[in-house]
C-alpha cells in the first residue's frame, strides 16, 4: 500500500443519508417535546409508533434505533432529572423495562439487552428535558466494524412492520398499558 493510505489524519467518508430525517427534524421548530406530543396524540399511536401506555408513562420506538426493537420508556409527566420523579412513576418505568425486555426476547429474539437513562445532554440525552429509558435489544456478533469504526448501524427491520410486530405479541403477553 501507498504511504497516504497509512496516513493517522486519512478519514474514511461513510455516507448514511438516513441520518438526514433525524437532523432535520432537531432543526424543526415544533412546539413541545415529541414524548409530550406522543403521550397527548391518543389517536395517532401506530403513526407515533407508541406500543403501550399506562397510567404514568409510555413505551414508544425509537425512531432513530441502535438496533431493531430500540424502545424509549417514558414518564408521562415532562420530567427532565430521576431525583424528580416519584417513587410510583420509578417502579412502573422498571416494570415496563422489565416487560420491554420479555416482550423483545420472545418477539424478535434479543438475546441481550443493554437498559440505560442518558442524564443531561453532556452523558448523551438527546431530549434532556424528558427523562426517558432506553431499552436496546443485542444479539451476540451485533457489533462489528461498521458500528465500531463508522458510527453506522444497520437496521435489518422496518419501523412499522416491526411496531405491528411488538403490537401483536403485546397483546399476546396481556402487557400492561396495551389497549
Amino acid at each position: 500500500m501507498s504511504e497516504q493510505f497509512h496516513n493517522s489524519d486519512f478519514k474514511v467518508n461513510i455516507h448514511a443519508p438516513w441520518r438526514i430525517e433525524y437532523i432535520n427534524m432537531l432543526n424543526e421548530q415544533q412546539p413541545g417535546c415529541f414524548l409530550c406530543r406522543t403521550r397527548d396524540e391518543t389517536d395517532r399511536d401506530a403513526e407515533n409508533l407508541l406500543l403501550w401506555r399506562t397510567d404514568n408513562c409510555i413505551v414508544v420506538m425509537n425512531r432513530f434505533p441502535y438496533s431493531a426493537g430500540h424502545l424509549l420508556i417514558a414518564p408521562a409527566e415532562h420530567i427532565g432529572e430521576l431525583a424528580d420523579l416519584d417513587d410510583e412513576v420509578l417502579l412502573e418505568m422498571m416494570q415496563l423495562a422489565r416487560d420491554a425486555q420479555k416482550l423483545l426476547a420472545r418477539s424478535i429474539r434479543a438475546e441481550g439487552f443493554n437498559i440505560g437513562v442518558n442524564v443531561g445532554r453532556c452523558a448523551g440525552a438527546g431530549l434532556p428535558e424528558h427523562l426517558h429509558m432506553h431499552v436496546v435489544p443485542r444479539w451476540n456478533g451485533d457489533t462489528n466494524y461498521m458500528a465500531v469504526l463508522g458510527d453506522v448501524r444497520v437496521v435489518s427491520q422496518s419501523l412499522t412492520e416491526l411496531y405491528q410486530q411488538l403490537r401483536e405479541a403485546s397483546v399476546e403477553l396481556k402487557l400492561p398499558g396495551v389497549g
